[in-house]
């Protein structure tokens, strides 16, 4: 099953955080939100269809995240978790740990934001550039 998510970047991006991503649904961000790659995102939690909310519910599910800009990709993989609640209506967030709120989407993932090539977050500096977040659970 996959499911894609589309986001844009944003001046204030800086993909320094060492235990999470984040994509959020707001238009603003702050240099605060340091695990944040993308904002304007079309999804967050509450959005996923159920049928990806109950698969991402499998602690035995493997997730992979395919993050596309332009011609770079970064793949992360994580696992699912049979406490995740889903309903965040703005973010979604990937985890190191195994930390669950409305927020998190996936668990004991293997890439933080500080990994995403440099390259790419340049890109998603500007405003205008566009990215897709592919969710794909086996």
């Amino acid at each position: 099953m996959e499911f894609k998510i589309e986001f844009s970047g944003h001046e204030n991006i800086r993909s320094f955080h060492q235990k999470t991503i984040e994509i959020t649904k707001e238009s603003h961000l702050t240099p605060q939100g340091d695990c944040i790659i993308g904002v304007n995102a079309t999804s967050s939690c509450a959005d996923l269809p159920e049928e990806l909310k109950n698969k991402l519910r499998d602690p035995n599910s493997s997730v992979y995240f395919l993050i596309k800009v332009k011609e770079y990709e970064f793949l992360v993989k994580g696992r699912g978790h049979e406490n995740l609640i889903l309903t965040d209506t703005n973010d979604i967030v990937i985890r190191k740990s195994d930390f669950v709120c409305p927020r998190t989407l996936a668990v004991k993932c293997d890439k933080a934001s500080d990994l995403l090539p440099r390259e790419m977050v340049s890109l998603l500096r500007n405003p205008d550039t566009r990215g897709t977040f592919l969710i794909s659970i086996e």
